[in-house]
């Protein structure tokens, strides 16, 4: 049986599966353990997730206990924009987690030119960052934003080593800001690549009424991964069954044409909504 591809975090240095699993709302489902064990059984070895996740950083912690050790890479974030509240937001996430070094730390969701100034300015939370980095708590220091101009922004500011953008055949707008992060070794972290839960509940409800059109999970998931550019993708997921069915996806993935993806595109902007 195929394994999942692997891919390289930009200039992090560190390989991981190309398909991740966004953990924002997998403790919301009381197969949340099952499912996070799922998904590491299964070859999964990014796990993304927040303080502001209720339970995620938590669950997470628990598996690492049970394990004795952790042998996936973990990438968490701060919403606070000072150097104070970043700090004792990395104190409380290796707290939970139950580990002395977190792997990526990113800045969560700086989506507004006001946020960005805060966070980049003195004293502001990327400086709280720098000083964990340095004390040897985090590894590598990332960004999350839903803002092309600010996303364009942490690119050229030379200060992450990894982004983390909105990207499917939903939403192609942040293609070339994809591209110029490569262009710069900044890791690509892909969230919602199967368009988000609402459409994704949508897709299915539709294939269960006898939609048999390309619009399916495995060709969104097939749609990301075909961009090289793309370090890792990372699909939330509440249940074990929606792991297995990504797994697969990845394991059978074939890179899309320029007219399969066009295509993709086109159908997904008949549902886009």
């Amino acid at each position: 049986m195929a394994g999942i591809g692997r891919r390289v975090l930009g200039s992090t240095g560190i390989e991981v599966a190309e398909l991740g699993l966004g953990a924002m709302d997998t403790p919301t489902s009381k197969e949340g353990p099952a499912t996070f064990q799922a998904a590491l059984e299964l070859g999964i070895d990014f796990v993304d997730t927040a303080r502001e996740y209720s339970g995620s950083e938590f669950l997470i912690g628990e598996e690492v206990r049970a394990r004795g050790s952790k042998d996936f890479v973990v990438a968490s974030k701060t919403f606070s924009h000072n150097i104070d509240g970043s700090q004792r937001d990395v104190d409380r996430s290796m707290a939970m987690l139950g580990v002395d070094k977190i792997d990526v730390y990113q800045l969560h969701d700086i989506s507004t030119p006001e946020a960005w100034d805060e966070v980049m300015g003195e004293d502001g939370a990327l400086e709280g960052l720098q000083i964990a980095q340095y004390r040897g708590l985090i590894g590598h220091i990332g960004i999350s934003t839903h803002s092309l101009d600010v996303a364009r922004l942490a690119i050229e500011s030379g200060a992450f080593e990894t982004i983390m953008l909105e990207y499917s055949a939903y939403f192609t707008e942040t293609a070339p800001l994809i591209d110029l992060a490569a262009e710069r070794n900044i890791a690509v972290i892909v969230m919602r690549p199967l368009g988000g839960s609402g459409r994704t509940s949508s897709m299915r409800t539709r294939m269960a009424d006898g939609y048999d059109g390309p619009l399916t999970a495995p060709n969104l998931l097939r749609y990301v991964l075909s961009n090289p550019a793309v370090s890792v993708a990372i699909p939330g997921a509440r249940f074990p069954s929606r792991i297995e069915e990504n797994v697969a996806a990845a394991r059978a993935f074939e890179p899309m044409d320029e007219g399969e993806m066009r295509e993709l595109e086109e159908e997904a902007g008949r549902y886009y909504y």
